[in-house]
C-alpha cells in the first residue's frame, strides 16, 4: 500500500475537486469529467504544478476536496469494532484528526503529479443504486504497470461521496483499521487520538 499512497492521493485529489452542479451526475461520469478538468487546472497553475505554494495547495484541498468525503463513515470503518468503545467526544475528535491527517497528506503530495493518464471504466445498470464502485486505471510512463484504483462511493442528498478507496487490491480503510487496532491495543482510544494528533503536527510545514 505504501508504494502507491502518493499516486492514490493524487488521484483522490483529482476526483474530488467538484463543482456544485455535480451532485446529480452519475459517479463514473463525474470522475471522468473531473479528472479532465482538474488536470487542466493543475497544468495551468505553475504554483500548484511545482508545489511552491503550500498555502494554495492546502486551500485547494480544504475547499474543493473535503466536502465530497464522508469522513464520519470512513472513520467508523477504519475503527471497526473499536468505534463503539469510543465515547461521543472521542468519536468527534477521531473524525477531525483523521480528516486533518488526510488533508495534510494530500497537500504535501499534490506536487508529485507527473502527467499520469487516468482511464475511467463506465458503470452499466446503475439504476437506483445508492452505492457504486468506480473503477479506474492509472497509466504510468516508462513502461510501468498500470495501477487499478477503485472508489467505493455512496449517493447522498448532496451527491456521491467516497467512503473507501482500493489501490492495487488494498483497501485504504482496511489498511488504516489494522494500524488503528494496533495503536488502540497499546494505548486505548486516547492513545490513538494522540498518535494521530502527533502525526498531524509533524506534517505541518512539510
Amino acid at each position: 500500500m505504501k508504494r502507491y499512497i502518493g499516486l492514490f492521493i493524487i488521484i483522490m485529489t483529482f476526483l474530488f475537486v467538484l463543482p456544485a452542479w455535480a451532485t446529480n451526475i452519475p459517479p463514473d461520469r463525474l470522475v471522468d469529467e473531473t479528472v479532465r478538468d482538474v488536470v487542466t487546472i493543475i497544468n495551468q497553475d505553475e504554483e500548484l504544478k511545482t508545489g511552491r505554494n503550500k498555502e494554495k495547495m492546502l486551500n485547494l484541498v480544504e475547499n474543493k476536496i473535503l466536502p465530497h468525503f464522508d469522513f464520519l463513515r470512513m472513520t467508523q470503518l477504519a475503527m471497526g469494532k473499536n468505534w463503539r468503545n469510543a465515547n461521543a467526544e472521542q468519536q468527534n475528535v477521531l473524525v477531525e484528526e483523521f480528516r486533518t491527517l488526510l488533508v495534510r497528506t494530500y497537500s504535501n503530495t499534490l506536487s508529485s503529479y507527473s502527467d499520469e493518464t487516468i482511464n475511467v471504466s463506465p458503470i452499466s445498470g446503475l439504476g437506483d443504486a445508492t452505492e457504486a464502485t468506480v473503477r479506474t486505471q492509472v497509466v504510468q510512463g516508462m513502461g510501468k504497470e498500470p495501477v487499478p484504483i477503485d472508489y467505493s462511493m455512496q449517493k447522498t442528498a448532496t451527491g456521491w461521496k467516497i467512503f473507501d478507496v482500493t489501490v492495487a487490491g488494498v483497501s485504504l480503510v482496511t489498511n488504516y483499521r489494522s494500524s488503528f487496532n494496533s495503536q488502540i491495543r497499546r494505548g486505548g482510544v486516547d492513545g490513538l487520538i494522540k498518535t494521530l494528533s502527533d502525526k498531524n503536527i509533524s506534517l505541518v510545514g512539510k
